[in-house]
């Protein structure tokens, strides 16, 4: 793998996707925005330049750390399942259909970017939605002039309402997409595609500011999304590394790679247990990121040898191992669902977002608004807390890293690649923390991951022992991996991409990321 070179800068930093989806970021930043107009910038140019990954009907979960009140926030960013879903749908059948009008959830993405804009930004949705427009406008996508006339009407809204009150104008175009006029189109036309929207779904559906989920590592603070999410897997994750003595290891020993690895199959076999939407499922959220919790869960480690159980615990009864089984179903499926987004002030604002929207074999109706398949991440499964139900929102593989050190920004990190998105986070995590490691090294080490658990896309199999390895991996390295029972597969290009950006104690902001997988960054 060809390494890529350090880039930092002072006064702000973006990581994004293709396209030149970091620029609109950066020409935030140089107009005077701070990191969260820079990250809504990017994001809405990426549902363009990165629109097999991400669709304006998405989804788009985010974290953000706002250096004036010293706060770190989650932005819920997954829209519900229609209220007309229900389980009698599906009769017959082993999962939600990965494509169709039926897989979709309520877009959330302009929803979420309205309310991220409008709490913690500066700028209006004219401004943030100009680069955007421009790429539309030279593009030639065939449904690109729809959705660029979508934009248009909503800037418009915005200035006719709004006048000089940002605040005012924001709303108005949050309420005209999901109360007003437009609303009523895309209902209708879901409608005419057999989809399952009404008015009463677009007009109850609003994005939220939470309390993220928080655990520590080695004296830093590392933040997710909720249980909605897997993002509290990686909590989980590095509960169990803790104790481990990571520094004294390189980060491509065979040991290292085996921790790291049995660590994840251990957190990945709760997070298919027991994570959910919170406003369906009781989850014993205390429990699963404990550190008391998790020693009991380390005992299950052994140094020597692969585990071939999915082994989840019983935070209920706060014991190791539930002996209850879960039965697999499912079909074969291999998403690329997801890009990437971080960006960073010179004010100490951080903002870190994984936008997502996998499209559904429905072409744009007149809109231009393509809508995600994400319904197929619930199940069909009675009596599990991620069972699809009206109004809820599945549990998602989005998963978005904010990390603090001494009360200070430290690191935002964002992955794409479904279920190793956290899995990749981990490693960039641990390569920076325990190896001291700058941004641009971690991303460009080899990189690894298992599918020792059950798919978060239709519900796949669990592959025990699976170890997914870059072919660039030595073969001593492979050859130790293998007697400890993991059984091995290498391929080309890993499936997972991501972006960091990670502040010095001088502020500089150190970037990094995939820069051959279609990931991009910018400084100034």
């Amino acid at each position: 793998m060809a390494e890529n070179k350090q880039i930092s800068g002072k006064n702000g930093a973006v990581g994004a996707g293709p396209g030149n989806s970091e620029q609109a970021g950066l020409r935030m930043l140089k107009a005077g925005g701070n990191a969260v107009d820079a990250g809504v910038a990017s994001i809405l140019a990426l549902s363009v330049t990165d629109h097999n990954a991400f669709c304006f009907g998405g989804e788009v979960p985010m974290l953000i750390y706002i250096a004036e009140t010293k706060k770190v926030v989650a932005v819920s960013g997954q829209g519900p399942a229609p209220k007309k879903a229900n389980l009698q749908m599906f009769i017959g059948q082993k999962v939600i259909p990965q494509d169709g009008i039926l897989s979709a959830a309520i877009p959330a993405v302009l929803g979420t970017c309205i309310l991220a804009l409008d709490k913690f930004g500066t700028m209006s949705f004219a401004q943030v939605v100009d680069p955007t427009l421009e790429i539309l406008a030279v593009g030639d996508v065939e449904w690109y002039p729809r959705l660029e006339k979508t934009l248009e009407r909503l800037v418009e809204v915005e200035k006719n309402e709004g006048g000089e009150n940002r605040e005012k104008g924001l709303e108005a175009v949050r309420r005209y997409f999901y109360e007003g006029k437009m609303a009523k189109e895309l209902v209708l036309w879901n409608q005419s595609m057999g989809g399952l929207f009404t008015k009463g779904d677009m007009n109850s559906y609003k994005a939220r500011v939470e309390k993220p989920v928080h655990g520590t590592y080695r004296g830093y603070d590392v933040y997710k999304c909720g249980f909605w999410t897997q993002g509290p897997a990686l909590i989980q994750a590095l509960n169990l590394l803790e104790e481990y003595d990571l520094a004294s290891m390189k980060p491509d020993d065979p040991e290292h790679i085996h921790l790291l690895v049995e660590s994840l199959k251990l957190a990945f076999a709760d997070r298919d247990t027991y994570y959910a939407d919170p406003d369906f499922a009781d989850i014993p959220s205390r429990t699963l990121l404990s550190k008391k919790y998790a020693a009991m869960r380390r005992e299950l480690i052994d140094p020597d040898k692969a585990s071939l159980k999915h082994q989840p615990g019983d935070p209920f009864k706060n014991k190791p191992v539930n002996y209850k089984a879960l039965k697999d179903f499912g079909i074969e499926s291999n998403p690329e669902d997801t890009t990437t987004c971080v960006t960073a002030d010179k004010m100490g604002n951080m903002f870190v977002a994984t936008p997502s929207g996998w499209g559904s074999t429905v072409p744009p109706g007149e809109l231009g608004i393509v809508l995600g398949t994400r319904l197929i991440s619930l199940n069909l499964w009675e009596g599990h807390p991620n069972v699809l139900e009206p109004g809820k929102r599945p549990r998602i593989t989005l998963s978005p890293t904010l990390v603090m050190k001494e009360e200070k920004p430290f690191m935002v990190v964002s992955v794409a690649g479904g279920d190793q998105q956290d899995q990749t986070a981990l490693q960039m995590l641990v390569n920076v923390i325990d190896h001291e490691m700058q941004p641009q090294e971690s991303a460009d080490m080899v990189r690894f991951g298992t599918n020792h658990l059950i798919g978060s896309f239709s519900q796949t199999p669990i592959k025990p022992a699976d170890l997914v390895m870059e072919d660039s991996t030595p073969d001593e390295t492979l050859k130790a991996l293998k007697e400890k029972g993991h059984n091995v597969n290498t391929t080309p290009v890993f499936p997972s991409q991501t972006v960091l950006i990670k502040w010095d104690e001088d502020g500089l902001m150190k970037t990094g990321g995939d820069l051959g997988k279609n990931r991009s960054v910018a400084v100034y």
